[in-house]
């Protein structure tokens, strides 16, 4: 029987572009791209790297402003991404429901007024009522990061236990001699989960870190422009990551 021949570069550059079509294809790809922009300009404008009087820099602040009201447009509708989520989730016990509510209702409410938000910004609403609406809203933003962390802790655990009976079962097969293919495959996608489960907690974290600067109006311990801005660089990266691999 022939081998099949190994993919030529040139199937790899399609299946590549076909990859990054898929994902730019998505509101979320395209938003997080963004996001990357904006938040890697605010650092190089936050570090001081650039004088002030330089064209340069006017053009990059301005360009950051600009794409911060850009990505509000992405959350039009989003919310309902949350409210199918609590709909079509299945609660094991009342801490779960709980939790679930926290994590969803505080992220759906978060994207809800941030449509408004984006029409004061556009001019379509008086823009006397931004400041207003961006406190409620980061204040939903992190309760939902909270019930987020939650659930996510709670997953983590429940992916550690099944890798831990996962891995006896392996050194069982070991001692007795048997075949444990099967196992080491379940072994790996599981150690996959549980690292993007990690990378997860991480980025929301990172996004809870910035809501509640956001709430402090940037005052207090950490919550300068430097910091918040590496914060929203690193949940960036993570998340395109996490849905580059989905498409």
């Amino acid at each position: 029987m022939a081998s099949k021949a190994p993919p030529s570069s040139t199937e790899k550059q399609r299946d590549f572009f076909n990859h990054l079509e898929a994902y730019l294809a998505k509101r979320d790809g395209v938003d997080k791209l963004l996001k990357i922009s904006r938040y890697a300009t605010k650092i190089i404008l936050s570090s001081s790297a650039l004088p002030e009087s330089l064209p340069l820099t006017h053009r990059l602040k301005s360009f950051e402003s600009s794409v911060g009201v850009s990505r509000k447009a992405f959350r039009l509708g989003k919310f309902i991404q949350d409210l199918n989520a609590l709909r079509n989730s299945h609660f094991e016990s009342r801490q779960q429901l709980l939790l679930a509510l926290v994590a969803y209702g505080g992220e759906g409410f978060y994207y809800f007024i941030e449509q408004f938000i984006w029409l004061a910004k556009s001019g379509l609403i008086d823009k006397r009522h931004s400041n207003h609406l961006q406190k409620i809203s980061a204040w939903a933003e992190l309760i939902g990061y909270i019930g987020s962390i939650s659930l996510k802790i709670r997953d983590l655990k429940r992916i550690l236990e099944d890798e831990a009976c996962l891995k006896a079962s392996i050194e069982i097969a070991v001692t007795r001699g048997d075949k444990h293919r099967e196992e080491e495959e379940r072994m790996k996608k599981l150690q996959t989960k549980k690292l993007m489960k990690k990378l997860s907690i991480v980025q929301d974290f990172a996004d809870g870190f910035m809501a509640a600067a956001d709430i402090r109006d940037g005052n207090g311990r950490l919550s300068g422009p430097l910091p918040i801005s590496w914060a929203g660089l690193i949940s960036a990266l993570i998340s395109t990551h996490k849905n580059w691999i989905s498409c």
